[in-house]
């Protein structure tokens, strides 16, 4: 199909939900950004797909059945391609719950093994919660479910006919965060581990972990970053700003807990 390539720095052509050619066979399909409300309907991460000349490789599936729909409309605009995967980067519910639509078409889903364990163990407080948040005719038909794939440890992808590697940095940014890269197209889609005019979510973090992960996604050589929430970045611009807001994250616990703060009250003086 005959989508234009969007610059780095984000274009108005990156409207929620319409997908985004950030290089040759590798697409955006943006979030609204911000919270999930019943305005956005949750819509607010990043997702995207790579296609190759035997098959279509989708990174994250949605907020919720509609939005996986949506999704898989976006991919059917471009191409023709059948999607032989959903890769899940990291476990939040507007990457994961679109799931289901994703399955009922054949397509499986694959995340790493730790992600697979914190969804099981967390995911159904999320979903009720985004059901109160969102109401109920948006979740209509969302629900909970399990991998159809696990892998422990960072692969390439050879499905669709270009290698797509998908890496595992051990806990960093979540217990099972990954990225996903497209070597040819030289896109990186970040998931957990970047976000673009966005506070990182640290609440799963490593924050060694993270740091490490964040030189090893620095080596990559990567052009542009599709972040978890944000417009497309230059990878410089994705990774050096969390590893600035990791920086002044540590050293200011740092100086609290140096000057006396009790640790139970850091997170407030902060």
């Amino acid at each position: 199909a005959g989508a234009t390539f969007a610059g780095c720095a984000g274009t108005p052509a990156q409207r929620s939900g319409q997908a985004v050619a950030l290089a040759p066979g590798v697409y955006m399909v943006p979030g609204t950004g911000g919270a999930a409300d019943d305005q956005n309907l949750g819509r607010i991460g990043n997702a995207g797909f790579i296609v190759g000349g035997r098959g279509v490789i989708a990174v994250d599936t949605g907020t919720s059945y509609a939005h996986g729909q949506a999704l898989l409309g976006a991919i059917r605009a471009v191409t023709d391609q059948p999607v032989r995967v959903a890769l899940i980067t990291h476990t939040r519910p507007e990457f994961l719950f679109g799931g289901a639509a994703f399955r009922e078409r054949g397509i499986p889903i694959r995340m790493h093994s730790r992600t697979a364990r914190l969804m099981a163990s967390r995911c159904e407080a999320c979903l009720k919660t985004l059901r109160q948040t969102l109401g109920e005719e948006p979740m209509r038909g969302t629900a909970m479910y399990k991998a159809d794939e696990l892998f422990e440890q960072s692969e390439t992808l050879e499905l669709i006919g270009r290698p797509v590697r998908v890496l595992y940095f051990g806990h960093s940014s979540g217990p099972g965060d990954i990225a996903v890269f497209d070597p040819v197209g030289g896109v990186l889609f970040g998931g957990g581990l970047l976000d673009a005019r966005r506070i990182p979510d640290i609440q799963d973090s490593d924050l060694a972990g993270w740091k490490k992960a964040l030189g090893e996604l620095a080596s990559l050589g990567a052009k542009t970053v599709v972040p978890g929430h944000g417009p497309a970045v230059s990878a410089s611009a994705a990774i050096g700003g969390v590893e600035r807001y990791l920086a002044q994250l540590d050293s200011r616990v740092r100086h609290l807990v140096a000057a006396g703060t009790s640790l139970l009250d850091v997170p407030e003086a902060g």
